[in-house]
């Protein structure tokens, strides 16, 4: 058993990865390819999908061949997905009919605010544990059957198929012979209904969307198929899906009720596991589910930042103030305050517990001495201040007492950014030796169906701490912080001007 190897495929919003994981939970081989964003008008965001299933095939086949030339025997593939992102296909050819629609797109904003004013939110989040937002499958959905032509038709007749990034890879994975999800991707699509655990007809009524258009949801651990032996040059059998964030937090062993981890991918999510009650929030954050074994459900309580690397990206690729995200612990470092500079990542809209598409981003604070480190600060800083509004909501919604963040994702190799989180929740972060922790939980899943593993909470004894960051800010330091934060929050800016100061207050001062 030792000798066994799961191979993790990692889809996420930027790139594909594919990491072959042994059964200590460590990488022994990896693969990484960035493709191109679209961005055809302002707030649409797309993927190609042929550029993404080439990606996963290209960055697949590397792994394996470096596992082929060491002698390691990989005995399957799990897989985890930039969740929400949107695609519908042939059934016959494959064939996309349209490019995903990503999970940071706003082109439906219009669409989920007419079914809000018409007072269908409380249907869907009873059901779903979601919000009417685009930023989920179902409206992106039915923007593809409404604007494409002969969609709609061809969708009622049955030769399409609605699919999240998972479906679509297992599709072609699997020559076509599996069209399925796992109940984690299916629980954010505004049409899965949570409780029952089914896909539920009136949403699919209310988002106009034909029933056969849709996958069969599977646990988290099952037999997913086997892929095409062309692929690789031999099959292989499917044994774990989950969606990236769920994924992520099965990496850091969060499965118990109370547990709490945040990723710092391209967005930053933070799930609590609730076990298995679904807790309705009354902060505006969602109710999902963690993850689905042996029929049995446990949920959680998620707020999503929609903007956090994506930022740093912005700072190197659109701004070019750095050549690498390497640099921004650096310049961070180098300020004794962030000089009351404030960063406000709205570039696609502010997700919870703000929930405005119709956001966008802006700097506050600038003089003529502010430079490229203090906008930088406040990049690494305003993803710090996001992350307090959603735990501040959490922590309201669950009751929960002392907590502790597990931490993970691209972000967190920065120290400065993690002391400076654990300073502005007041709380203790730990960072595990093993960060890609999205792809971990899909081996995980995969290698506890393949045998690798008797159960999921066999994992629990792999998560090892590399390092712990504990609060060191006064309480009056982290307040005048927050203070400024706060100040240019959404809410604040439209306070009527005897509420508070106004827009024009404060360009003024």
């Amino acid at each position: 058993m030792s000798g066994r190897h799961i191979l993790a495929i990692d889809q996420g919003t930027t790139s594909s990865r594919a990491m072959i994981f042994d059964q200590s939970g460590h990488c022994v081989a990896l693969a990484q390819q960035e493709f191109k964003q679209i961005y055809p008008q302002d707030g649409w965001v797309e993927h190609d999908p042929e550029e993404i299933w080439q990606s996963v095939l290209a960055v697949c086949r590397q792994t394996l061949q470096q596992a082929g030339e060491t002698g390691i025997e990989v005995v399957g593939i799990g897989i985890t997905n930039q969740r929400e992102t949107t695609l519908v296909w042939d059934r016959q050819t494959g064939k996309p009919l349209y490019n995903a629609i990503v999970w940071q797109d706003r082109r439906t904003a219009a669409d989920c605010a007419e079914l809000k004013s018409a007072g269908h939110e409380e249907q869907v989040a009873e059901a779903t544990g979601l919000l009417l937002d685009p930023y989920f499958s179902a409206t992106k959905l039915t923007w593809i059957l409404d604007h494409v032509e002969d969609a709609r038709a061809r969708a009622e007749k049955g030769q399409l198929a609605f699919g999240t990034i998972d479906s679509f890879l297992l599709w072609r994975l699997t020559g076509g012979k599996v069209h399925a999800t796992d109940a984690t991707n299916a629980s954010r699509t505004l049409l899965f209904n949570i409780h029952s655990q089914q896909w539920d007809q009136s949403l699919l009524d209310l988002f106009r969307v034909p029933a056969s258009l849709l996958p069969e949801v599977k646990d988290c651990i099952a037999d997913f198929g086997a892929t095409e032996a062309q692929l690789f040059g031999r099959t292989m059998p499917i044994g774990g899906v989950a969606g990236d964030q769920q994924a992520a937090a099965i990496g850091q062993a969060c499965l118990e009720p109370g547990m709490i981890k945040s990723t710092y991918g391209t967005g930053c999510f933070v799930l609590l596991n609730t076990g298995e009650k679904a807790y309705r929030s009354q902060n505006r954050l969602l109710t999902t589910v963690a993850y689905r074994v042996n029929g049995q459900t446990s949920y959680a309580i998620e707020g999503s930042i929609f903007v956090a690397g994506a930022a740093i990206q912005w700072l190197r690729d659109g701004l070019k103030l750095i050549d690498s995200a390497s640099e921004t612990e650096g310049l961070a470092q180098r300020l004794d305050s962030n000089r009351g500079v404030y960063l406000v990542p709205a570039f696609t809209g502010l997700g919870a517990p703000h929930w405005d598409p119709q956001a966008r981003g802006a700097i506050f604070g600038l003089t003529r001495d502010t430079g490229i480190a203090e906008i930088v600060r406040a990049t690494l800083e305003s993803v710090g201040y996001q992350t307090y509004d959603l735990m501040a909501a959490m922590k309201r919604d669950s009751e929960a007492g002392s907590m502790t963040l597990r931490v993970d994702g691209g972000m967190v190799a920065n120290d400065w950014f993690l002391q400076f989180l654990a300073d502005l929740l007041d709380v203790p972060v730990e960072r595990p030796q093993v960060t890609e922790t999205t792809a971990l939980g899909a081996a995980y899943l995969a290698g506890v169906q393949l045998g690798l593993f008797e159960s999921l909470s066999d994992i629990t004894s792999h998560w090892q701490r590399d390092a712990l960051f504990t609060p060191r800010l006064s309480a009056a330091e982290r307040a005048d912080l927050l203070r400024g934060w706060e100040r240019r929050s959404p809410e604040f800016w439209r306070r009527e001007p005897e509420q508070g100061i106004g827009v024009g207050t404060e360009l003024q001062r």
